[in-house]
């Protein structure tokens, strides 16, 4: 069950470093919507909402109508794939996101916007959109969930990441952004125990651009830091 925080161990929940309203900057906030079929929805939902977005839940067709932009938050890959089928929401998204939707994926949404799964079940689909190909659960099982501080192109100062059952980007096509990399997912005592300098996770692609779609396999809503959002937020005006 890739990026599902049942069972997760405690995770520190760090003060917001700075939130900008977006009636600072614009009159009209974006229209943004949040797929609610599984997942963070209320987290990123939150973030959103203190950034100035006008958020809406997305569960049927209907409800796409009129959205800017389409943040899908982390969950259950494989169980998201069949639920927005069983919605009927899979083929207006994809042709939303073909059409140049600003999209942001975290963990689970990471996957759900990627055009191959290294691992994926064989009925799996995604709703594609990011030229690259992803392993689920990448970095282990759930007691292996961890957080590290990376360096994220475009941010100033390191941003805290959580990662739960994460994926990683094994390969990706010309046209994507590679915009953070993690330094090492190995615990330092089993790195020493086994004489490890690095993990075999070190170095791996954690964050991508292509065009209007963001995707990190880590979760920004829970840390309190809003700056991965600020720039999906950016995304989505500068689309509009």
């Amino acid at each position: 069950m890739d990026c599902s925080h049942a069972h997760s161990p405690t995770l520190s929940r760090l003060p917001a470093r700075r939130r900008v309203t977006l009636s600072a900057v614009t009159s009209t906030a974006p229209q943004i919507g949040v797929l609610a079929i599984q997942g963070d929805v209320r987290e990123h939902a939150r973030v959103l909402g203190s950034l100035g977005a006008q958020v809406r839940t997305i569960r049927r067709p209907s409800e796409l109508v009129g959205i800017q932009g389409l943040v899908i938050p982390g969950g259950e890959s494989t169980t998201m794939d069949k639920l927005v089928r069983a919605f009927d929401l899979a083929g207006p998204l994809r042709a939303l996101i073909a059409g140049g939707l600003p999209a942001y994926g975290s963990c689970a949404g990471m996957i759900m916007l990627a055009d191959r799964i290294a691992d994926a079940r064989p009925d799996q689909q995604t709703l594609g959109g990011l030229d690259m190909t992803v392993r689920r659960n990448a970095f282990g099982r759930q007691v292996d969930s961890f957080e590290e501080d990376i360096t994220f192109a475009g941010l100033d100062g390191p941003l805290h990441a959580v990662f739960i059952r994460a994926p990683w980007v094994e390969e990706t096509g010309a046209g994507l952004e590679v915009l953070a990399r993690v330094k090492d997912a190995e615990p330092r005592s089993h790195r020493a125990e086994h004489g490890m300098s690095e993990g075999p996770a070190a170095g791996r692609i954690v964050a991508v651009r292509q065009g209007a779609l963001l995707a990190t396999s880590f979760h920004p809503e829970v840390t309190g830091d809003t700056r991965v959002h600020e720039m999906f937020v950016e995304i989505v005006r500068e689309r509009s």
